[in-house]
């Protein structure tokens, strides 16, 4: 169910390589050859590194959340998955997740009990929850472009970002701009939260408010490629876009660095492993993976070290 294909890793590894080296820019990041994981899945999305040394992530059609582990075994996690797409974890390593099929945001508390965290907006149901970041005073931003919902069945007219407070109130961010808000991603000092839209291929930065609310939207970047979906950032700041074309890296300045292809069409990514330096990309079928030579930016749930209270420290 699970097959891998290392001939291909390989071959496809020495292409990126080649295209890699007439990057200067990327040299710089990019450290290994691209590695499929494994393959024979439905379609993968939302990988997410848990920091007692797991990858989880959506096989959306499947319905099902595939735990992965370093020594290359997998399981199910969690099925039925309400068709989920984009993980987090929050401040005490529990599974954060948008569910396509309920069109809500959800917690797997660690006794396996399955809590709504935001399903309605002034009444309404959402449009279908997409990706997520979550900060680190455990504010959840999420993106609501209603991939899966017949148009029938939207009760909203728009498809915006929202935030869920600490406290479990939601608040609409921002709706102005966007057609398919889609991949959401902090800067590493949390003042920029960057989300992407798949329809149109532009990237915006919004600043991060003391209150949590984003304000200034401004165009960061744009990638003609469209298709934008997932995004991370590395402890530089360089902020990594998954779409139709690969994987764009820009600077925090919004330069462009340069485009790692992938053997397939990425939809998300996430830096894992103990050194948190390796990439690990979700793509179509299959999982993939490659070295990098920045550490990846750590939400604070790959900092958990849990204590009696399962604190942070």
């Amino acid at each position: 169910m699970f097959g891998k294909n290392r001939t291909l890793s390989i071959m496809l590894g020495i292409l990126v390589l080649c295209c890699l080296n007439a990057s200067a820019d990327l040299s710089e990041i990019v450290d290994g050859k691209i590695e499929q994981v494994a393959t024979g899945f439905q379609f993968t999305e939302g990988p997410v590194w848990h920091p007692d040394g797991y990858l989880l992530f959506s096989d959306i059609p499947a319905n099902r959340i595939i735990k992965w582990t370093a020594v290359n075994t997998f399981e199910v996690f969690r099925e039925p998955s309400g068709n989920s797409n984009g993980l987090a974890l929050d401040m005490q390593g529990q599974l954060i997740a948008c569910e396509t099929s309920k069109r809500r945001v959800s917690r797997t508390r660690k006794n396996g009990t399955i809590v709504t965290l935001a399903e309605k907006f002034e009444g309404k149901r959402l449009n279908s929850p997409n990706d997520l970041a979550i900060r680190s005073d455990g504010s959840i931003y999420f993106s609501d472009p209603g991939f899966g919902t017949p148009e029938e069945q939207k009760e909203l007219a728009f498809q915006g970002v929202y935030r869920i407070s600490p406290g479990g109130k939601l608040f609409l961010e921002a709706k102005e701009g966007f057609e398919k808000p889609n991949g959401l991603a902090f800067s590493p000092d949390e003042n920029i939260l960057y989300v992407d839209d798949s329809q149109t291929g532009l990237i915006q930065a919004f600043d991060v408010g003391s209150d949590g609310s984003l304000k200034n939207g401004r165009r960061f970047a744009e990638i003609p490629a469209k298709g934008l979906d997932g995004a991370k950032v590395d402890s530089k700041g360089n902020l990594y876009v998954t779409a139709a074309n690969g994987i764009s890296v820009f600077n925090p300045s919004g330069k462009l660095l340069g485009i790692i292809p992938i053997p397939e069409v990425p939809s998300n990514l996430a830096f894992g492993d103990p050194d948190f330096k390796t990439l690990y990309i979700t793509a179509q079928k299959s999982l993939y993976r490659m070295r990098m030579k920045n550490e990846g930016f750590r939400p604070v749930s790959a900092k958990i070290k849990e204590s009696g209270s399962g604190e942070v420290r």
